[in-house]
């Protein structure tokens, strides 16, 4: 699990550079909001159409090489975004990172499930990884930005290459990362799921939370620098710091939705976490004084994160049969949504100003928020009909009536037993 985490955080990190990189792009070349969010469109575009597909073959067989192969693909189309001057070039560059992105996350994700059991802690420590990979990027970008200037980028491909060498040494690797085919699966013990069938109704609940998750996400992700420099007038360096924040707030809101999931459940991690975040982007909204702004969005990124590893196991759970089409379509099409949406909010940021748009986020977030009450659990095997929805385990049953001849101390045993 420790070297598959690391690859996430490497992986994600790319994810996180590519919104890192806009505010530079804007300063150095003169992009407008649109052209801006167009290059974010690039990263998710083809990734909304690539992840069901990774998603459904590797439901049928082993694709484990994919988690290195995508890893390294990301790297080096960021690593060439900056290298060439015109808008065409990035923008190819950066669709070149987003194909390796997408080609990541569904052999990633099923490997992290066949490793961890299935539970939700487990889901989460294999997410914080890319948290923490998308929280670094900003930090990794203004280094190199600021001492090789945007044609430095091939800098930033590094760590991927490195990574790369580092997963075709280790063996071991590569006799994990396969153990995510279906034989893998009904061996398993944490992923077998006999005598359940997939619940497509549920599951499309869930996706349409997820998209509306992912809006607010890229939104953010693009505009966050942006906002922060225009009402505030500070360098680009500092308006990373906002996507920092917002990042950063991602690592801790993914550990602490893994943990309450697996104390509360996961759906109050997911109808909590929604309302929360409400308040959080009102806060960035509202506040007057560029500190607040950087509270608010570390508390929006952590509170956003909540439900992120329960909406994933949710998924699983819910096509237990199709571990793989799951994840590709939950960290596919929903999460590639906001991406292919941006251009539209970029567009209305040009019309209206960043602040307004972000205001829009409000409204959005509470769709997922409202739809959140309208999960049910999945349930398991071992569940009793009348168990509930709260994913706790079903009662022992009770001990059976004793015959009325019985001895006084077996009824009065039997009685305590109920």
């Amino acid at each position: 699990m420790t070297l598959l985490t690391v690859t996430h955080g490497v992986n994600d990190m790319y994810q996180g550079a590519i919104p890192a990189l806009l505010p530079f792009l804007q300063a150095g070349r003169g992009y407008s909001y649109t052209l801006i969010t167009g290059i974010t469109l690039a990263a998710t575009g083809l990734s909304s159409l690539i992840q069901p597909v990774v998603g459904l073959l590797a439901d049928r067989r082993p694709m484990g090489w994919l988690v290195p192969v995508g890893m390294v693909t990301a790297g080096i189309g960021v690593g060439l975004s900056g290298l060439g001057d015109t808008y065409v070039w990035t923008w190819l560059a950066v669709a070149l990172a987003g194909i390796g992105l997408a080609a990541y996350h569904p052999s990633g994700a099923m490997a992290a499930r066949v490793i961890g059991g299935g539970d939700t802690r487990s889901m989460s420590i294999f997410a914080v990884g890319g948290n923490i990979g998308v929280a670094v990027a900003p930090l990794y970008v203004s280094l190199v930005i600021n001492s090789s200037g945007i044609p430095g980028t091939w800098l930033l491909a590094f760590p991927a290459l490195a990574m790369g060498v580092v997963c075709t040494l280790v063996r071991r690797f590569w006799r994990v990362a396969p153990a995510t085919g279906p034989r893998a699966q009904g061996a398993n013990g944490g992923t077998a799921q006999a005598g359940r069938a997939d619940d497509w109704r549920a599951f499309g609940k869930l996706s349409v939370i997820s998209v509306f998750w992912s809006i607010p996400y890229v939104v953010m992700g693009a505009l966050a620098a942006p906002y922060v420099i225009s009402r505030f007038g500070v360098s680009a360096a500092t308006g990373a710091a906002a996507l920092t924040a917002f990042t950063a707030g991602g690592v801790v809101g993914t550990l602490a939705g893994g943990w309450s999931a697996e104390r509360w459940g996961r759906l109050p991690s997911l109808r909590y976490g929604y309302l929360v975040s409400v308040l959080a982007v009102a806060g960035m909204v509202l506040m007057p004084n560029l500190a607040g702004v950087l509270v608010c969005a570390l508390v929006y990124g952590t509170v956003l994160f909540v439900p992120f590893a329960a909406q994933v196991t949710l998924a699983q759970d819910y096509l237990p049969t199709r571990i793989g089409t799951a994840s590709g379509l939950t960290l596919g099409v929903t999460l590639s949504a906001g991406g292919l949406l941006s251009p539209l909010f970029g567009m209305l940021a040009d019309a209206w100003g960043v602040r307004a748009v972000l205001a829009t986020l409000i409204g959005i977030l509470l769709v997922p928020a409202a739809l959140a009450w309208r999960l049910r659990e999945p349930r398991r095997p071992e569940a009793r009909p009348n168990s509930g929805d709260d994913g706790r385990h079903a009662p022992p049953p009770r001990a059976p009536r004793q015959p009325a001849g019985a001895p006084v101390q077996q009824r009065a045993q039997a009685r305590k037993s109920r």
